[in-house]
């Protein structure tokens, strides 16, 4: 353990702001500092198992969750939503395997 230091990752600012969203640091959890009881290094060392991504997950088995959203990508809503880090920006975009489909 360590005395508590301002955060290396988000230098205290406790996260990013994304236009209205904020998102909290991973590294520090949303405290803005990290040390003590709260240290990184010391977490637990076996992460958690990857995770599927959406489109692969296991409820696109069932036939009535596979009839009623057309598309795995966008949910049948034929835009996907895409962070723009340098603007600090959300941007929705026609997704292109879907946006011909009418």
């Amino acid at each position: 353990m360590s005395d508590p230091i301002t955060c290396p990752e988000c230098e205290g600012r406790r996260g990013q702001r994304l236009g209205r969203m904020f998102l909290t640091c991973r590294f520090c959890q949303g405290r803005g500092w990290v040390g003590g009881a709260h240290e990184p290094a010391e977490r637990d060392q076996n992460p958690p198992p990857v995770q599927p991504p959406a489109w692969e997950h296991k409820a696109w088995a069932d036939p009535v969750v596979a009839a009623a959203l057309p598309c795995r990508y966008c949910l049948g809503a034929r835009s996907v939503a895409h962070v723009d880090e340098d603007s600090g920006t959300l941007l929705m975009a026609a997704f292109p395997g879907c946006a011909d489909v009418v």
